[in-house]
């Protein structure tokens, strides 16, 4: 096999176009060495020559396609990332909703390996001091089965857990014997993990009181981010919210929202 397999740009042209056509992820010229990497170890991996050999592979093998497209996406959160939308939730939402239901559905679309939606449920437990009579769903997807194994399994290395308070450490997780640090059921059995990918088709009718789609819509072009939000103002309840990243914006962006503040609009 030759380990120094190269990557021209007809080979990367073609993988941009096939991973953008599938899930909308724009891979700009600048990610060509990062594909280079992250491919070569899957040449490697099954006795490949060139990227020719593997994208003939790729167009046939379905479980493969399903390997780059998880190998290409990258799975970056942290356990109550952007504390302020957090807070929101917290301070100006809940309280609202706790003098009209007791029904809650939340979305957390590009989930990745769940802390997202277990900050999300442990947020609801603090808040909420009659949650037993509630009915409380989290759905938490992501395009990766990778990572969305990761995620089911609810197991965590402590160096994962530094946004989590020791209150809720103690609350919340248990260690385990591998020295990982587990997620207990009460924050767990309101999230339910499932693949999809956020440009095909949604299964859900909604609809939705919530929806998280952070610091995804950075790998969108403006087009692709103008359907997603659309798609999901359809699947939101009246005077629901949208949270997106803080490195994202809806600027430039055609949508019906009303902006409420940083990364956070409303139906």
């Amino acid at each position: 096999m030759n380990i120094e397999a190269q990557i021209n740009q007809r080979q990367f042209e073609r993988i941009s176009r096939t991973v953008y056509d599938f899930c909308g992820i724009k891979l700009n010229q600048e990610k060509q060495n990062l594909v280079k990497s992250r491919l070569t170890k899957r040449l490697h991996a099954l006795n490949l020559n060139n990227f020719d050999e593997y994208l003939d592979l790729v167009g046939r093998d379905r479980e493969e396609f399903s390997v780059m497209i998880d190998s290409l996406t990258t799975n970056k959160t942290d356990f109550f990332r952007e504390m302020a939308h957090f807070e929101f939730l917290r301070r100006e939402i809940l309280p609202d909703l706790m003098t009209k239901t007791r029904r809650l559905r939340i979305w957390s679309a590009a989930c990745s390996s769940g802390e997202e939606p277990y900050s999300i449920s442990m947020l609801l437990h603090e808040s909420l001091p009659d949650i037993g009579r509630w009915d409380i769903k989290i759905l938490a997807t992501d395009i990766s089965s990778e990572i969305l194994g990761k995620a089911h399994r609810a197991e965590y290395d402590e160096h994962n857990l530094t946004g989590v308070s020791k209150a809720l450490r103690q609350k919340y997780f248990s260690p385990t014997t591998e020295g990982k640090y587990e997620i207990r059921p009460a924050a767990r059995n309101m999230v339910r993990f499932a693949r999809l990918n956020l440009m095909g088709d949604w299964k859900m009718k909604g609809p939705f009181d919530l929806i998280f789609c952070r610091n995804v819509m950075i790998y969108f072009d403006k087009p692709t981010q103008s359907r997603l939000v659309n798609r999901f103002y359809n699947l939101l309840a009246p005077d629901s919210h949208l949270f997106i990243g803080h490195s994202e914006s809806l600027n430039g962006v055609t949508h019906p929202y009303r902006y409420i503040q940083p990364a956070i609009y409303l139906k």
